[in-house]
């Protein structure tokens, strides 16, 4: 009778070796992805700056509060639901079509059709707002009257949405002070005045998604 032949130790250990070695390379490459991920969306929000700062070179206007965008720029509208021409970038950053054609809306129409930046004009576009590496839209207000966390510094605030605890906590070390409460960079949850995290809540998951938001 044949004895029936099995596993060596040493082909087990070789087996583990190669198992080990292939969940290393794994973790190291969603690492890899993750720091991309991080490098792209804290370059969104360099880049509102930058149009932000071009548009007013061009223009002495806040794109989205330009009060001649509809006379200077061909195919622009003017911003509805704010007072223009007060420096102020008013609406809801994250809220398209609500109130229609507010500033905060246009804001990216008036950047586009003005050669500063790139993508859709159609305000009815699914695409016209601005995605990050997760897909999540970004968007843009003043602090003043701001939807978000209260007691953001500087002037305006560009948001990001669907932004994991993982990716958003190193958004605020790249950016900030890696403190998400506090500072310029704020990390919070959708849902009212359910600000995250804060006094009493429970912190940042890294699996949950959240809105980020820069103040400058």
């Amino acid at each position: 009778m044949k004895a029936k032949k099995g596993f060596t130790l040493i082909e087990l250990a070789m087996v583990l070796v190669i198992i080990g070695l292939l969940l290393g390379m794994v973790l190291k490459g969603q690492e890899l992805i993750n720091s991309a991920k991080v490098k792209n969306m804290a370059a969104d929000f360099k880049n509102v700056q930058v149009y932000i700062y071009a548009y007013q070179d061009r223009f002495r206007a806040l794109p989205g509060d330009h009060r001649s965008a509809a006379d200077l720029i061909p195919g622009a509208q003017n911003g509805a639901g704010g007072t223009l021409g007060n420096g102020k970038i008013e609406g809801v950053w994250n809220a398209a079509g609500n109130p229609a054609a507010s500033e905060s809306e246009v804001f990216w129409q008036h950047v586009r059709l003005a050669g500063i930046a790139t993508g859709s004009t159609n305000l009815n576009d699914a695409q016209y707002y601005p995605a990050n590496a997760d897909g999540g839209i970004i968007g843009i207000e003043s602090v003043t009257g701001f939807s978000g966390p209260a007691g953001l510094p500087g002037a305006f605030a560009v948001c990001s949405a669907a932004v994991s605890g993982r990716l958003a906590r190193q958004l605020d070390i790249t950016l900030d002070d890696g403190a998400t409460d506090r500072g310029a960079f704020r990390v919070y949850a959708d849902g009212g005045a359910d600000w995250l995290p804060s006094s009493g809540e429970r912190a940042v998951e890294d699996a949950m998604l959240y809105n980020v938001c820069m103040a400058f």
